[in-house]
């Protein structure tokens, strides 16, 4: 058995179907034991102690259903297998190799989960749900004219030097959603990936900030900051509004394994109302770290094969495989793999600048800093240019058809640590 499948299935964990989910036509057509709540919830310890999940906290012994509730609302995207072969010629499955590419997908549907519906909505099972989530959804599909699927991604890492059905690490898949999002104008969102473990003030606000075309005084200097109260009469007065930012910060917190040193850094930034959460596990081996209960970390796991689900014919999409009820599985901390990418979400730049605030309270106070946060971009560094979409023919929303497209791209060793 390899590791991808025992990762499915913890030891003393046995997954019972719920009495009404027991026909095999259910089955088959989930193809994964969906455990009802109270199948598992002494699966958390009883302890006074708090669960944080994404900047919010949950207390374990008085709140567990809510605390569940609101795991299983995240989408929860897995591999999956006939779908339309990659490429053309592709595979048609990424079992195997895709669990990076999954967990990137978790992270930025969180992102997009709180910039249209916000971090209090709540998914409930056969419920019908606001038309964004489901405009959401769709942008996950297997298929290759959706923009974040599987297709996109992995032919997009091509340009990362990825082949096709190679294994992503944190940093590249970072990249690749950095690039793809560039094809997005429906969700025009800003994604910025911090290099050499630094993240700089100006170059986001520079990249976030965002005069109107219309603006009489596009020429001028904009005001550095700008406060909610003043927001939409500022941007009407041609100041700039806010593209809502995914902040992706890739690290390594030691050489073999974790350093301890880390670990409270690592465990607060679960705790801001910003995190989407992390991406790491193990060698080959990934998962979307969503909180923590002590020294435990919190995932979703993407180890689970199902087959692919596509629109229906009204226009939406059955969700009930894009949500994980089954136990939420946990791991010690100190097992985690020292390569990681942590992501946070800005919707308005109060929302930037209060993560700012919160980080120089919480993570620059060690003496050992898990990241750097500077105000100005470094004078040795080349200079900052906003990323733009570059000119490709594109058919529809097929914006990456063949890897000839990705010629325009850089390399993802333009973005690596630089050598000082």
């Amino acid at each position: 058995m390899t590791a991808g499948e025992w990762s499915q299935y913890p030891p003393g964990i046995h997954f019972m179907p719920a009495p009404h989910q027991c026909s095999n036509s259910v089955l088959s057509k989930y193809e994964n034991q969906i455990t009802i709540f109270t199948d598992y919830l002494e699966e958390f310890p009883d302890t006074d102690e708090l669960v944080w999940i994404l900047g919010k906290q949950h207390l374990l012994k008085t709140e567990k259903s809510k605390l569940l509730s609101d795991i299983s609302a995240r989408l929860w995207f897995t591999y999956r297998r006939k779908f339309s072969p990659i490429g053309g010629t592709g595979p048609s499955s990424d079992a195997g190799w895709g669990c990076m590419l999954r967990c990137g997908q978790m992270m930025l549907a969180q992102a997009l989960i709180c910039r249209h519906l916000g971090r209090d909505w709540n998914w409930e099972k056969q419920k019908e749900q606001p038309k964004e989530y489901q405009r959401i959804l769709q942008c996950f599909l297997d298929r290759k004219d959706c923009c974040y699927s599987i297709h996109q991604m992995a032919q997009m890492g091509v340009g990362e030097g990825k082949s096709i059905g190679e294994w992503f690490g944190p940093n590249t898949v970072a990249q690749v959603l950095k690039k793809l999002a560039l094809f997005d104008e429906w969700n025009s969102l800003a994604v910025y990936v911090s290099m050499d473990n630094t993240v700089v003030i100006e170059d986001i606000k520079k990249m976030c900030c965002i005069l109107p075309l219309s603006a009489d005084t596009a020429g001028e200097s904009p005001p550095s900051s700008l406060n909610a109260s003043n927001r939409s009469k500022s941007t009407s007065a041609g100041w700039p509004a806010w593209k809502p930012l995914l902040l992706i910060v890739p690290l390594r917190l030691g050489i073999n394994q974790i350093n301890p040193v880390y670990v409270d850094a690592f465990k607060e930034c679960f705790k801001m109302p910003q995190s989407l959460g992390a991406l790491g596990g193990k060698p080959n081996n990934a998962y979307y770290f969503i909180g923590f209960l002590g020294d435990e970390l919190i995932f979703l796991d993407p180890h689970t094969t199902q087959t692919f689900v596509d629109t229906e014919e009204n226009g939406t999409v059955d969700d009930q495989t894009f949500h994980c009820l089954q136990s939420p599985q946990r791991m010690n901390i100190l097992n985690l793999d020292p390569s990681v990418a942590l992501g946070f979400f800005c919707k308005e730049e109060k929302d930037f600048d209060s993560w700012c605030s919160l980080v120089q309270k919480e993570i620059l106070k060690e003496n050992l800093r898990m990241f750097e946060l500077v105000q100005k971009h470094p004078s040795h560094w080349p200079p900052f240019i906003p990323p733009a979409k570059p000119e490709v023919t594109t058919t529809g929303a097929e914006f990456i058809d063949s890897t000839e497209q990705l010629e325009e791209f850089d390399l993802e060793e333009d973005f690596e640590i630089l050598s000082v």
